[in-house]
């Protein structure tokens, strides 16, 4: 067992879950980012992966809290386990909704999430389903600074539903080492969590796409040139959401990795000015 301290986050970290509540109602009965069913489908169909993987996530994480030693880390568990529950409940609340609304099917997206987390349990060791963990926490670490740092992820987006991606993101920096430290304090390898990087990255992304494929079809924009074309320029050229990240993304796979050698607290810092009503900086685009 490794000795104290297990967490290796800054020092003076502190979070919890926020107890939000958001309106969407409007907004999800219509192609909310900017009238583009694209980019409207690409965020609903990450909500759509989100309550299954974040229980996941949950059970991963703690299955191991009985072999942490460090009180911080021990509470940075319970702090992470607070604050996916959240996450998991309000996109919850999204995904039905967006269902009721628009006449999709709930199963339809989770039936081969449900199966291929199903066949997790009952192949991978625990080591292994934590090493997944840690590997889709630095996807959304990533994705979620990426927005917090730029105005074009959510330009035009209704207002409601663009709080709480922004929400959820500030809570996915604040836990973004939690799952990693603990890997480490289990005896987690180098190799084992950049497997589950590719590996993770590649079902992300097959998911997702397969979730606004069914969007799209179902809204009779599956065969649309210009949507498909201004949605791959908005992940991979202009803004190029996507193509920003890979950098970070690479950075994964360095052998003395830490989530937190950025330490990003000043976007978590800037939003929570935002909430007081505070003036804040812009962010920047690009």
């Amino acid at each position: 067992m490794t000795t104290l301290p297990q967490s290796q986050s800054p020092a003076d970290l502190r979070f919890g879950a926020r107890r939000q509540t958001f309106d969407l109602e409007d907004a999800l009965r219509r192609d909310w980012h900017g009238g583009s069913a694209f980019r409207t489908a690409w965020f609903n169909a990450m909500s759509l992966l989100f309550p299954l993987g974040e229980k996941f996530f949950i059970d991963s994480v703690v299955y191991f809290k009985d072999d942490i030693e460090d009180p911080r880390l021990r509470a940075e568990v319970a702090a992470f386990r607070a604050q996916e529950a959240t996450h998991r409940l309000q996109h919850q609340r999204y995904n039905e909704l967006l269902c009721r609304l628009r006449g999709y099917r709930l199963d339809d997206f989770e039936l081969t999430q449900r199966k291929r987390i199903a066949w997790a349990y009952r192949e991978l060791a625990p080591r292994r389903r934590l090493a997944g963990t840690v590997a889709s926490e630095h996807l959304t670490a990533i994705m979620a600074h990426d927005m917090l740092s730029h105005d074009d992820v959510l330009a035009g987006a209704d207002a409601s539903v663009a709080s709480l991606w922004l929400w959820h993101g500030v809570e996915e920096t604040e836990h973004k080492a939690v799952a990693f430290d603990v890997f480490m304090a289990v005896g987690g390898t180098t190799a084992e969590r950049r497997r589950a990087l590719l590996l993770n990255t590649y079902f992300f992304f097959k998911d997702t796409f397969r979730n606004l494929r069914i969007m799209l079809r179902h809204d009779g924009k599956l065969w649309s040139v210009r949507e498909w074309a201004s949605g791959l320029n908005y992940l991979f050229i202009r803004p190029g959401v996507l193509r920003r990240v890979f950098r970070t993304w690479l950075h994964f796979f360095r052998r003395d990795f830490h989530p937190w050698h950025v330490d990003n607290r000043d976007l978590v810092a800037r939003w929570e000015t935002g909430q007081r009503g505070d003036a804040a900086p812009a962010r920047h685009s690009r």
